[in-house]
């Protein structure tokens, strides 16, 4: 058997609203949102008495799902929000845009930052940055040129 699809990728927030708006903001659309808790999520995720707020985001182009998740029990324990690009393990998602500066300039009214000094371009294929977003979470952006 082979992986049939990436289902959704998992970020944990600390403020769910803000960080809906900004993706909203960056092209995503808001799928659905729910609290989950009980018996089988406990299971799942391995945590006891567990209750989350949770808002699914799909891509435009309909294939890429985040889900974004905000524990109410139990309270996160590891904030990584700041570690450097270099960590192990999920450091952050990269989306691909039309327009780099038009978005950045959107984001920015969202409080997003330039996680560096400067928008790069690689060779006469991309433009390519890493942003802060809500609550620190790492994002890339790049535009395809040509």
């Amino acid at each position: 058997m082979a992986v049939t699809r990436m289902d959704n990728m998992g970020i944990v927030v600390d403020d769910l609203p803000a960080t809906i708006a900004f993706f909203r903001e960056l092209g995503l659309e808001l799928e659905g949102q729910a609290t989950v808790e009980g018996d089988w999520a406990d299971r799942v995720t391995g945590l006891r008495d567990m209750r989350v707020e949770i808002a699914m985001m799909r891509t435009p182009d309909g294939h890429g799902r985040l889900e974004l998740s905000r524990f109410l029990a139990p309270r996160a324990e590891v904030d990584l929000r700041n570690a450097p690009v270099n960590t192990l393990g999920y450091l952050r998602v990269m989306f691909a845009v039309d327009d780099l500066d038009g978005t950045l300039a959107r984001l920015y009214a969202h409080g997003a930052e330039l996680a560096s000094s400067e928008v790069v371009q690689y060779e006469r294929a991309y433009r390519l940055c890493y942003i802060r977003g809500p609550g620190g979470l790492l994002i890339g952006l790049s535009e395809e040129l040509g």
